[in-house]
């Protein structure tokens, strides 16, 4: 039996081996890249420092202080990882963790390198850990299940799983909410949450509200320090076939050379294309992001909104921020 106070120390020990800086983990980044080339050295890097500065003994001794020291019934949890952004199933790992289950682990082949460094660092700091997490080819009868994926496969895992205690995700997006008052750093700060992770996580915006009759051409002057996004082959592969689709099919757009911005009523534009839709009122607004909030992960604005971000955040979510709004913590507790 593992116990929150040893695991907390061995998560705070993982966040010293995590400095991109170091030969080990520069070694770790060339794996990762080779193995998948959306993993950049700097996304990587921003990845591990996000990790660093949440996994502190005071963060997580604050987040976890309704956890019981010890579980007494731990169950064996199913994982089953993304693998679109670095380390992107890394809270779930942690959250079963810490709750004193057994983590049966289906990796993401994008995402192996970094997930099994972490879990190869955590069992040397506590070695106990070694009996609560199995790396896994498939889940088979878990006693839970956290899983995250497509629309499609989340059906899939519902029919498999729907005997047991499940939190199912299933694809969202993040949005912006303009409302023509912004700064120009402000809307710099908004090209982050665009461009970070090649825009491939969904926290990333793809989708911009502004009010009617916005000027959009400074905002897309501010994505400036993100131009070199094209000189990533996947990346400027994608902003190829989508401009000639456009293009073939007379669709206007605009085209910065790396982003290319399209209105449209949809959520998810293809990769390197970004939507934008005209509101009328902040009645018209909230009404447009209430019929979509199952399909939205964060909202960034410079609206005084408990459910927005500011820009520039939606990549730096606290230990307390639940992928869909789903509390995780509670899920496990009540298991």
């Amino acid at each position: 039996m593992i116990n929150k106070t040893s695991t907390i120390s061995a998560f705070v020990n993982l966040a010293k081996r995590l400095d991109p800086d170091t030969a080990a983990m520069s070694s770790v980044i060339e794996q990762a890249y080779l193995k998948n080339n959306w993993f950049t050295r700097d996304n990587v890097a921003l990845c591990l420092s996000h990790w660093q500065k949440c996994l502190t003994e005071s963060n997580l001794t604050e987040w976890l202080s309704n956890v019981p020291e010890t579980n007494e019934n731990p169950k064996e949890v199913g994982i089953i990882m993304a693998g679109n952004i670095p380390m992107v199933g890394f809270h779930d790992l942690l959250c079963v963790l810490v709750t004193g289950h057994k983590a049966k682990i289906k990796l993401s082949h994008n995402d192996e390198v970094l997930m099994k460094y972490c879990v190869e660092v955590l069992v040397e700091a506590y070695p106990e850990l070694t009996a609560h997490i199995e790396i896994t080819e498939r889940v088979v009868k878990p006693e839970a299940l956290i899983a995250t994926g497509s629309n499609n496969s989340a059906r899939y895992f519902e029919y498999y799983f729907r005997d047991i205690p499940s939190i199912i995700r299933k694809n969202r997006t993040s949005v912006a909410v303009i409302t023509g008052k912004e700064s120009k750093e402000e809307l710099e700060l908004l090209s982050d949450d665009i461009f970070q992770y090649f825009g491939l996580g969904c926290r990333n915006v793809t989708k911009l509200l502004v009010p009617e009759g916005y000027d959009l051409i400074p905002l897309l002057d501010a994505t400036a320090k993100y131009a070199d996004v094209a000189n990533h082959n996947k990346y400027a592969n994608n902003t190829t076939y989508h401009r000639a689709i456009f293009l073939m099919n007379l669709t206007k757009h605009l085209d910065t050379g790396y982003l290319l911005v399209k209105e449209d009523e949809k959520l998810h534009p293809p990769l390197s294309c970004i939507f934008y839709q005209y509101y009328k009122d902040e009645s018209d607004l909230n009404n447009w992001l209430l019929s979509h909030k199952d399909e939205i992960q964060v909202i960034v604005s410079q609206l005084n909104d408990s459910n927005h971000v500011p820009f520039g955040s939606s990549q730096q979510p606290k230990l307390e921020e639940y992928a869909d709004g789903v509390d995780t913590l509670h899920f496990l507790t009540s298991v």
